[in-house]
């Protein structure tokens, strides 16, 4: 139950940063926005618009679900369905059947 939470969580989250990241104001330079200019994602004095926060934040709690899912699948993989079998160990042997005597008439 809990992964299929966080699973959705996860949806919810792509769904959100990718709103965010459209929303935001396209610089057009490529690469060159990770340079250190004025136009770059963080500017030259850090985060200052609310969307770069907000992407930020987004971003990650999306890491940290990504994380915390992938623990938790690699929990479940190791776990086996014969694990949790119960074995019955008084179990009764059937017995074994009684021969039919076959009644042989030597009528002659």
């Amino acid at each position: 139950m809990t992964t299929s939470l966080l699973l959705i969580v996860q949806i919810v989250l792509v769904i959100m940063i990718v709103i965010a990241v459209l929303l935001q104001k396209s610089s057009s330079i490529g690469l060159g926005a990770y340079s250190g200019s004025n136009d770059s994602v963080f500017g030259a004095k850090g985060p200052n618009s609310f969307l770069a926060k907000a992407t930020f934040t987004i971003g990650f709690l999306f890491l940290v679900n990504t994380i915390t899912l992938g623990y938790m699948y690699s929990k479940a993989a190791q776990a086996s369905v014969v694990d949790e079998m119960v074995v019955n160990k008084n179990v009764v042997s059937p017995k074994a059947p009684v021969a039919i005597k076959a009644e042989t008439n030597n009528s002659k």
